[in-house]
């Protein structure tokens, strides 16, 4: 296809897909004449995965760029590949720090170790798991930590879920987007779905079980608020 067409089926202009060619970020067309260059499904797929990064997930195009290197070298393991994109799409709290962050982090270290995780406890979401801890004893609700573990069950087959569906994913690429998109719409939905059942569980709790003044969803029900319920 001309980069017209490319274009057309991406929803990226022109002027920024041939940004995106000078960057290195999506690789030439074939040349068909001096000024003519011919795309294919192959372009268009990168398209889509450029603008997830870009768009949902925030990152800025050198991240993007360090993404699609790993993406592009098929030496790399997929599970290699998987990490170097979700790795920068976790969100690190650098400005905590002192005894409170180290405390945090051997928290952490212990949770994983609990729940027989292979994972690494100083990695990038253990390092946000550790600030949270810290931001939430500041804030004065220390003891929500104390529902660390409860959390870990609840993620675990939410997990597996995520893991289900990038799974039939064939292409690395398609692995790659559905990782970016599972992790920021995916927590997004995860965080909508949980504000639901704290209505719900509010009143069943606090009202004698049943919604009120807000129809069928409960949404009209005073909720509880819950430290760190979210969004």
């Amino acid at each position: 296809m001309r980069i017209g067409e490319l274009s057309s089926r991406s929803g990226v202009p022109v002027p920024t897909i041939k940004f995106y060619v000078r960057e290195g970020l999506l690789p030439a067309g074939q040349l068909t004449s001096p000024n003519q260059a011919s795309y294919d499904s192959g372009h268009e797929r990168r398209l889509r995965l450029i603008r997830a990064l870009l768009d949902v997930g925030g990152l800025s195009l050198a991240a993007i760029g360090d993404v699609l290197r790993v993406v592009e070298d098929p030496a790399q393991p997929v599970h290699k590949v998987l990490n170097a994109a979700a790795k920068r799409l976790t969100p690190l709290h650098e400005d905590e720090a002192g005894p409170e962050l180290e405390d945090a982090r051997d928290e952490v270290a212990e949770l994983v170790e609990r729940r027989g995780w292979r994972v690494e406890a100083h990695g990038p979401a253990g390092e946000s798991l550790a600030g949270v801890i810290v931001a939430l004893r500041r804030a004065g609700h220390g003891g929500f930590v104390e529902l660390l573990d409860d959390y870990a069950a609840a993620a675990e087959p939410v997990a597996r879920a995520d893991l289900d569906y990038v799974g039939r994913r064939v292409a690395r690429e398609d692995l790659v987007e559905s990782v970016v998109v599972g992790t920021v719409l995916g927590e997004a939905m995860f965080s909508a779905l949980r504000r639901l059942a704290h209505v719900d569980a509010s009143a069943r709790a606090y009202d004698g079980g049943g919604a009120r003044d807000g129809g069928p969803d409960g949404e009209g029900v005073e909720s509880t608020e819950v430290p760190g319920a979210g969004g």
